[in-house]
C-alpha cells in the first residue's frame, strides 16, 4: 500500500513548502508516500477549459486500481479521529495506492469527479491551495499517529 498526495500547481512559499516537507518526512515513518505537483496549465482562459486541461493530467497519473480521494468542499466531513478510522479502513483494502488529490483554482472536472471512488472536505470554510496542502499534510500525519497510538493527538 502507498499513499500518493496529487495537487494541481507547485507551492510557492518558502513556509509552506518547509511544513509539507516535515511532514512528509513524517508520513514516511508510516507508510510509503509520495507527492506528485501537476504543473499549473499556463495561458488558458476560460475555467472549463482549465479544468478539463487539469482534469486529463490528473487522470493521467491516477492507475485503474488505484482509490482515488478528491478533496472537496462538497466531500466528507471527519474529525481528527474519524478521519484516522477512515484512513485505517482504507489500508485494510486491496489496492494499491491511496490517491488524495487537490485541484486547481476552479475545481475538478467532471471526468475527475467520475474517476473520484471518494470526495472528503477539510473544512466548511474556503482556503488557499497553498493552506490546504499543509492542513492536509498534517492531517495525514496526525491520523497514523492516532491509527499507531503515538503521543501526539490529545484528546
Amino acid at each position: 500500500m502507498k499513499l500518493v498526495f496529487l495537487m494541481v500547481g507547485k507551492t510557492n512559499e518558502k513556509y509552506f513548502i518547509n511544513a509539507i516537507s516535515e511532514y512528509e518526512k513524517r508520513i514516511k515513518r508510516f507508510i510509503p508516500f509520495e507527492i506528485i505537483t501537476i504543473p499549473d496549465s499556463k495561458g488558458i482562459k476560460t475555467a472549463d477549459v482549465l479544468k478539463t486541461t487539469e482534469g486529463e493530467l490528473i487522470l493521467k497519473q491516477t492507475k485503474e486500481e488505484d482509490y482515488v480521494i478528491l478533496l472537496d468542499e462538497k466531500g466528507k466531513s471527519f474529525t481528527s479521529v474519524k478521519f484516522a478510522n477512515f484512513i485505517e479502513k482504507l489500508l485494510c483494502r486491496s489496492d494499491k495506492r491511496i490517491v488524495f488529490v487537490i485541484g486547481g483554482a476552479y475545481g475538478f472536472s467532471e471526468a475527475v469527479y467520475n474517476r473520484a471512488d471518494d470526495k472528503i472536505s477539510l473544512s466548511d470554510m474556503t482556503f488557499s491551495h497553498q493552506l490546504v496542502r499543509v492542513v492536509f499534510t498534517e492531517q495525514l500525519y496526525r491520523a497514523f499517529t492516532i491509527i499507531n497510538n503515538q503521543p501526539y493527538h490529545h484528546e
